[in-house]
């Protein structure tokens, strides 16, 4: 027999994210969150996005073991602002058992009926910040920090269960080797010159931190027009500033300004954690900060977290002058291998920006969608 329990006290949420690490025991490509980390996301006096979104933590037990966990969201702005009626549902792990999958779901269509909402979306967060999709391919490749990993038969309970593909995303891998600073050192002259441009670098966290809230800002606007894109607020901002900036190497954020010094584009670029992590096994005590902190200064390979350039600057190449300054401190580092977070498939202008670096799809994901 099934059971479903909410998991509402800090023992059973930690119970909650718990339950991957034993579900991916001894698998060499899953990679583990930070328990602590994980506990402050569902903290609601933590968390900001609980400003604008109510969640629930569901735990599926048989024989007194748990088999399964999901969250089910309802992020409301997305609902009120956007008209989207949509309820969440992410952080869903299961056993190989297509009626744990049917009860976990049961819950979060009972919070969609509940609201009136009319169709149900995941496995996705929060926001447009949070992780995103279920993989359908690229199951012998390592995860990322801000990916989730998951066993093959998670889309096969969802296409069994009815549910069709909503929105599809690639992650793309490419050498560095394979970056040729003439594809882009001409464009960066031309383009800094009529558009009077100029790059911003740092080296310590210290200098960025004055341009984050800039930089948000600048994301809001330029991932506006995406149809899955919910703003980020204000509180939120700050949430993220001192959640993650400090996690990334400040020499791998690139800013561009105009002449009178406001930011028109900015890219995020991040270590590669995932074996650092792994060593960790969800704990940053005693021992897992100094695998993260060598991590953050040492790794090889990198993770092109987000790229924003301002709709008016958008078709001029701007993103020339991020590639110019990459290059010259992935060089200096002896940077060996780039990796791009999912980008939805049918984004054709994040497609065309990294085409000249033949970039080869290693992993595919999609969001499951059901009518309620």
């Amino acid at each position: 027999m099934i059971t479903i329990h909410e998991a509402v006290s800090k023992k059973e949420l930690t119970a909650f994210i718990k339950f991957p690490f034993s579900l991916y025991k001894n698998n060499p490509y899953w990679v583990p969150p930070l328990i602590a980390d994980e506990l402050e996301t569902f903290d609601k006096t933590k968390n900001p996005a609980f400003e604008n979104a109510e969640a629930y933590f569901y735990i599926a037990k048989k024989n007194n073991e748990i088999v399964g966990r999901i969250t089910a969201i309802i992020n409301w702005s997305e609902v009120k602002n956007q008209q989207k009626l949509k309820v969440r549902f992410g952080w869903f792990d299961v056993i190989d058992d297509i009626e744990v999958t049917k009860a976990l779901l049961e819950k979060v269509y009972e919070l969609g009926k509940k609201n009136n909402l009319d169709h149900v979306e995941g496995p996705m967060g929060f926001s447009n910040l949070d992780k995103v999709g279920v993989m359908t391919e690229g199951f012998n490749e390592i995860g990322t920090m801000i990916t989730w990993y998951n066993h093959p038969y998670y889309a096969n309970h969802f296409r069994e269960l009815g549910f069709k593909v909503e929105k599809e995303y690639l992650e793309s891998k490419f050498p560095f080797e394979n970056v040729k600073l003439e594809f882009f050192e001409k464009a960066n002259d031309l383009v800094k010159k009529r558009y009077q441009l100029s790059p911003l670098n740092f080296k310590t966290t210290k200098e960025v931190m004055p341009h984050v809230d800039k930089m948000f800002d600048l994301f809001n606007k330029s991932y506006a027009s995406l149809s899955s894109f919910v703003a980020i607020s204000d509180t939120q901002k700050e949430y993220f500033k001192k959640k993650y900036i400090s996690f990334i190497n400040p020499e791998f954020i690139k800013f561009v300004e105009d002449k009178d010094h406001n930011i028109v584009a900015f890219s995020i670029v991040m270590p590669d954690f995932a074996e650092a992590l792994q060593k960790s096994k969800g704990k940053l005590f005693p021992f897992g900060f100094l695998h993260m902190l060598k991590a953050r200064k040492q790794s090889k390979n990198v993770i092109f977290y987000l790229i924003g350039v301002l709709p008016e600057y958008q078709n001029k190449a701007v993103t020339a002058i991020i590639f110019k300054e990459c290059y010259e401190t992935f060089k200096e580092k002896g940077i060996l291998n780039c990796f791009r977070t999912p980008e939805l498939a049918d984004n054709v202008a994040i497609q065309n920006l990294w085409k000249h670096f033949d970039p080869q799809v290693h992993k595919k994901r999609c969001t499951f969608r059901a009518e309620l």
